[in-house]
């Protein structure tokens, strides 16, 4: 049972890390300033593989609906996708992608919603931004410096996920042995250097909590590593960049009321300051934040 007293002696183990201000900047024309508030990031999927049945649109109308609705619950960004992450869906090549989310962020744009891809591909980042994508969502280390130069061309926004492995469809096992907060500054490090090598200072990290590990498949190691991870995130920010979480769904122990499963994660996320929340449920969450915000200062130390 996670209890009070394991937040203190996190809190006081970890004292001089808590505070550490990072980096802000605007994204798709709008500021964000990540030592005040956390953002919130909306989710889109185009692929009919996504187990999230409400997050998932099969046209283009219905992504730029959905992606309205999301802005009106209170979404900051939006973030579409038109590859699943699970481990057993189908892979979708770069021309199939480039066809179901070229059009959407063409729209998308338009109604002035700040966009977010996820790929992993060269060529999907590209096209993706001339169409007026505002961010990469990057989950796979394997192209990462010529789509760091890509997103250095277009003034874009990268999030960096953690993934071991070339991407997120070709993962194996974590080192569940060690810190893995440590592990994930190494692979930061590394990747923050390519990118300022790339001439690309809009980053964002992101520890890669969703990802389908081999060795995650039992629920209590999963969720123990995810809790950690939120808990812990404040110690990330000491690379100066703010750190995006995606909030998992716990089947396993939530089931019926899987969606609820989110706002849960968004308690031990905002507690561990992420500052941008990637999420199905964008209202729930959002309240949960007001929650937390009106539960403490007014506003986030700088």
């Amino acid at each position: 049972m996670l209890t009070l007293a394991d937040l203190a002696d996190l809190a006081e183990a970890q004292r001089q890390n808590t505070s550490i201000p990072v980096r802000s900047f605007p994204i798709g024309g709008r500021k964000f300033d990540f030592n005040r508030q956390p953002a919130i990031m909306g989710v889109i999927n185009l692929s009919p593989d996504s187990w999230y049945r409400e997050s998932v649109c099969l046209s283009t109308d219905a992504a730029i609906q959905r992606a309205q609705t999301l802005a009106a619950q209170g979404a900051d960004l939006v973030d579409v996708g038109a590859e699943s992450s699970l481990a057993h869906a189908a892979l979708i090549d770069e021309k199939t992608q480039l066809g179901r989310l070229v059009p959407a962020v063409r729209g998308l744009a338009e109604s002035k919603v700040p966009v977010s891809i996820e790929t992993y591909h060269p060529r999907v980042a590209e096209g993706c931004l001339a169409a007026g994508a505002a961010v990469l969502n990057l989950t796979g280390p394997a192209n990462a410096r010529e789509i760091y130069r890509i997103a250095r061309d277009f003034d874009a926004a990268v999030i960096i996920c953690h993934v071991q492995g070339d991407h997120v469809r070709a993962v194996g096992d974590l080192d569940l042995s060690v810190d893995p907060i440590g592990a994930m500054k190494d692979f930061f490090e590394r990747q923050i250097e390519n990118a300022s090598r790339a001439g690309l200072e809009k980053l964002v990290l992101d520890p890669g909590l969703g990802f389908y590990y081999r060795n995650l498949g039992d629920s209590a190691i999963r969720v123990r590593h995810q809790v950690h991870a939120f808990l812990n995130t404040f110690r990330l920010r000491a690379l100066g960049y703010p750190v995006c979480n995606a909030l998992p769904h716990a089947f396993e122990y939530f089931r019926d009321e899987v969606r609820s499963a989110e706002p849960f994660f968004a308690v031990l996320a905002a507690l561990g300051r992420t500052d941008i929340l990637r999420t199905h449920e964008v209202p729930r969450v959002r309240a949960v934040l007001e929650t937390l915000r009106h539960c403490g200062p007014s506003e986030r130390p700088d």
